[in-house]
């Protein structure tokens, strides 16, 4: 994925080239900060308030003081599109720190926090959203705040690596036996026509693709029900998928070596996956 020209950092638009921080940077030496990726199309963003609604949050959690308001802020991203002059589907990585500071683990005093994002082509997965995907199973290794955006990601990128050494697309994780989310993502079993999946409390993340699927299945009177279901549950599940705002809602047709149900994306996840395509009014190609 190529990134644009014209990074934010701070209050100001620069060439990506000059975005430099001191080596004594917060996110960089303790990972103390928070960071949001907002998906693109044709040059909008898609679920913007539910990534500020979450940005914002994990920001108290940290407590890191950061001062401007949402509005401005979005108003900062949406210029930022604007200054690369973006129409196309994309995403935007979006990142906030406690600051650049001497090295002690106490907060700073006084330390404005620093900012910056920046743009990325990011086309549509369409041929893997049609066929589904193979995923694996992982130990759930992360911390006990997993419902914060936060950079601490090393057990979430060595489950990817892992997942990637396999040729799988995913890790679910697992923790006493119960399925928390993936890598990167979250996941939902279907069975009987329910959707399953883990409350939204601080074993995971609570995604924004998430909370629009908990919308579309209200309106299309499908449960919707947030609780852990047990990792053996996957044996004799109808359907499986995840979602993210990279991944939109993805069919999983393999976990390990057990095939889901007949191995092809199921009629619950194709119908959420027609009302994301409407919500997000997204232009589809003829063949689609």
């Amino acid at each position: 994925m190529s990134v644009y020209n014209i990074v934010m950092s701070q209050d100001k638009f620069i060439q990506r080239d000059q975005l430099t921080y001191p080596f004594e940077e917060r996110g960089l030496q303790f990972g103390d900060g928070v960071y949001e990726v907002i998906r693109i199309y044709d040059g909008v963003f898609y679920l913007l308030d539910e990534h500020m609604n979450r940005l914002y949050r994990s920001l108290k959690e940290v407590k890191i003081d950061f001062m401007t308001n949402k509005s401005d802020l979005e108003n900062r991203l949406h210029e930022l599109l604007t200054q690369n002059d973006m129409h196309t589907d994309g995403q935007v990585y979006l990142q906030i720190t406690r600051g650049s500071a001497n090295r002690t683990h106490t907060f700073p005093v006084e330390t404005p926090p620093n900012i910056y994002a920046y743009l990325l082509e990011a086309p549509r997965p369409t041929t893997i959203l049609n066929t589904g995907v193979p995923v694996i199973t992982q130990p759930d290794q992360r911390w006990k705040r997993r419902d914060i955006k936060s950079l601490n990601l090393l057990p979430n990128v060595l489950a990817k690596q892992a997942a990637a050494d396999v040729g799988a697309h995913e890790a679910i994780l697992y923790e006493d036996g119960f399925v928390t989310e993936c890598s990167s993502s979250n996941i939902y079993l279907v069975k009987d026509d329910e959707i399953h999946t883990h409350p939204a409390n601080h074993s995971i993340l609570n995604g924004c693709v998430r909370l629009a699927i908990k919308r579309f299945s209200e309106a299309a009177q499908i449960p919707f029900i947030e609780e852990a279901f047990a990792l053996e549950a996957i044996e004799t599940a109808d359907e499986l998928f995840l979602s993210s705002s990279t991944n939109e809602i993805m069919p999983i047709i393999k976990v390990d070596h057990l095939q889901i149900a007949d191995g092809k994306p199921g009629p619950v996840t194709r119908r959420l996956q027609k009302a994301y395509i409407e919500d997000a009014k997204i232009k589809q190609e003829a063949n689609n």
